[in-house]
């Protein structure tokens, strides 16, 4: 079974408790390139009022250093380092890999990626950079060994940052061969792949290895198992390049920790695999001010992503002061909102807090996405904010670290099973993957469920109950995976759409694997029935939506709820058959929340606090309790006994009230 592992101190290397040192980090990535050196030390007076203890270095500064081939430019960056040192502020210092010099795309445009048409990405913007070139992996390299050489005992260093966001997709000619190296490695022989992907369909049948391409721009549809080994290809590629740098800092200095920032939920690359490669998990949390469920999605991420951690400290990189500038409209943050999401993430297991970025830029692409310090300076609401948050977060630091987050519930989630869900000529372009795990982790964040999140083929026995929203492939291990934690006991609630395909996107025999068929007390899947958007099913007590299915059960389980009306009358909706059950619709949100609440309950599960408030979020981190307002009042929260909120001071005993955005951090 596939497990978390090397992210924890039993794996002997360095943790992010290495870079905080008992403080929870506090700061943003600092691109002081953009400003005359006379404003770097009115940043650092700022920093120190805004208990700023951290801050991220040459993350887009590889034309600062390196502004032609092989020069170092190196002096401005050793007086940032010695300046961030002298006033007690920690660096995580960044190779600038994501964004290589226009010189190198002048002079070796093989560098530069292109898209499935041909079309070449330019210079001019960022992640202008083909995964697979040598002259790209070897610059990198190059400027990688001297910052690490120069660097790498430094007294400000306390991590590196590798890359940026990795994320580029290249089509081009040499990824093209990279692609057929990596096919050879994975398959071996043609035979093999032309079996894995089968070519008989459509006349696909290789005959070579230089007749396989990428999955370019195609008259109709492409061959998904294509599709879906290029996916797996491209995130095996930036890994390779992330390695490639970790590998060079780490000889350097083996005691400092790495890390790369992950985007949330994004389908581009496998975070299991590459998580398993960081000493530090990191992520970067946009949630839409505006959005309802703002606050659901921050932690839907942050349950994620400390899941990745194996269930320890993680780092948020990067998240926004205010509003940013890549939405249709893009939204300033409320008063309180700010330090509402950033002890949301700290409930949820962060021991650091940073943004991007320190100061809001006058010129580029993103001067209109905010900055700790905005364009109102050091008197606008948002700095002002930032000090606040700083206090309060320096304030909490030696209780909160290292503190972890236990849960008795996990939400399965696998990339593999994304990426082949989501071909051209699936049932339904409806039914939106991310938007189903959004929609289950909703019904247990209502329900005010701790979760984590595991790959289906981890080791699940720790787990009261396991919920599976959607996984449409599962490998023969996993499956087994799943098998063996239901025989044993444990509770199992499985979406529709699950067992589909085999880990080469071949349909299994029956349209669901007969091991699970005969789990859930399923005799024969006659039809997948898809619902149009905002199209409902009926069913005993709630309305289906997205999907349905025209099952005929094996008389082994029982049938909880039947679908009313239409094709599908009197047929099961919900199958339980032991301790697992089966859907095949997607229950309206509060159907949904109570089902998975009540076999949460069945399982031995509890809520961290009974009779919450709605829109009131309950986290339990070590001995500390959270409590969290994200609704437009004031509430008062019941809790047991007496506590002191670290935050403030104050004393409760019995009830506490929160206002509008408000958060205490309870100690008995």
């Amino acid at each position: 079974m596939r497990t978390p592992t090397g992210t924890g101190p039993e794996s002997g290397r360095p943790t992010l408790s290495d870079a905080t040192r008992g403080r929870i980090l506090f700061g943003g990535d600092y691109n002081p390139e953009q400003w005359p050196e006379k404003t770097w030390h009115e940043d650092v007076r700022l920093m120190k009022e805004a208990g700023v203890n951290s801050v991220t270095l040459g993350v887009f500064s590889w034309a600062k250093l390196e502004p032609r081939p092989g020069a170092r430019e190196f002096g401005w960056l050793d007086r940032l380092m010695d300046l961030m040192h002298e006033h007690g502020i920690g660096v995580v210092l960044a190779t600038p890999t994501s964004a290589p010099p226009p010189w190198m795309g002048r002079l070796h445009p093989e560098t530069l990626p292109r898209d499935e048409d041909g079309r070449t990405e330019w210079w001019g913007s960022r992640q202008h950079f083909s995964h697979s070139s040598a002259v790209y992996r070897r610059c990198a390299a190059a400027i990688t060994e001297d910052l690490a050489a120069r660097y790498a005992n430094h007294p400000a260093l306390t991590m590196w940052h590798i890359n940026n966001e990795y994320c580029t997709f290249d089509y081009g000619d040499e990824a093209a061969a990279a692609f057929r190296r990596w096919l050879q490695d994975r398959y071996g022989t043609l035979e093999a792949l032309n079996t894995a992907w089968g070519t008989a369909f459509w006349s696909q049948g290789y005959d070579g290895w230089h007749e396989v391409l990428p999955p370019r721009h195609a008259h109709y549809m492409k061959n998904p198992t294509h599709v879906l080994d290029f996916k797996r290809f491209t995130s095996d590629m930036l890994l390779e390049c992330y390695t490639a740098e970790r590998d060079i800092v780490r000889r350097h200095s083996p005691r400092i920790p790495v890390t790369s920032n992950f985007m949330p939920m994004w389908a581009g690359q496998d975070a299991w695999r590459w998580a398993a490669e960081e000493d530090v998990v990191s992520v970067d949390l946009y949630p839409d001010p505006r959005d309802p469920l703002g606050a659901q999605n921050g932690a839907l991420v942050q349950d994620m992503t400390r899941s990745q951690a194996a269930g320890g400290p993680w780092m948020l990189m990067e998240q926004a002061a205010g509003a940013v500038n890549w939405r249709g409209v893009n939204h300033p943050k409320p008063r309180g909102l700010n330090r509402l999401w950033s002890l949301q993430a700290v409930a949820r297991g962060a021991d650091a807090v940073c943004y991007f970025q320190w100061r809001q830029s006058r010129q580029g692409a993103e001067k209109f996405h905010s900055g700790m310090i905005g364009h109102a300076g050091e008197r606008g609401r948002t700095f002002q904010e930032i000090k606040e948050i700083g206090a309060e977060l320096a304030r909490i630091s030696a209780q909160v670290t290292g503190g972890r987050v236990l849960t008795d519930i996990a939400i399965l989630h696998d990339w593999n099973s994304w990426w082949a869900g989501a071909q051209d000529g699936r049932l339904s372009s409806e039914t939106d993957y991310a938007e189903v795990v959004r929609a289950w982790h909703r019904a247990l964040w209502e329900a005010h469920l701790a979760t984590a999140f595991a790959h289906p083929e981890h080791d699940l026995a720790a787990y009261r109950m396991v919920v599976v929203p959607q996984l449409y492939l599962l490998t023969d291990a996993a499956i087994d995976n799943l098998l063996a934690y239901a025989r044993a006991g444990g509770t199992l609630v499985c979406g529709f759409l699950t067992g589909v395909a085999d880990e080469d996107d071949r349909v299994r025999p029956g349209g669901m694997d007969e091991r699970l068929r005969e789990l859930f007390g399923i005799r024969t899947l006659h039809e997948w029935w898809p619902l149009d958007a905002g199209e409902t099913v009926a069913c005993d007590g709630f309305a289906g939506t997205l999907w349905s299915e025209e099952i005929e059960p094996d008389g082994t389980g029982a049938v909880e709820t039947r679908y009313r009306g239409g094709e599908l009358e009197g047929l099961p909706a919900v199958l339980r058959k032991g301790t697992a059950r089966y859907l095949s619709t997607l229950p309206e949100p509060a159907a949904l929340r109570e089902l998975l609440a009540g076999a949460a309950h069945g399982a031995g599960v509890r809520p961290v606090l009974d009779g919450l408030p709605d829109r009131v979020e309950a986290v339990r981190r070590g001995d500390l309790l959270f409590l969290l307002n994200h609704g437009r009042d004031a509430v008062t929260v019941e809790i047991p006994g007496s506590h002191r909120d670290l935050l403030g001071g104050t004393a409760f005993t019995d009830s506490v009230r929160l206002e509008r955005h408000g958060a205490v951090v309870l100690a008995r």
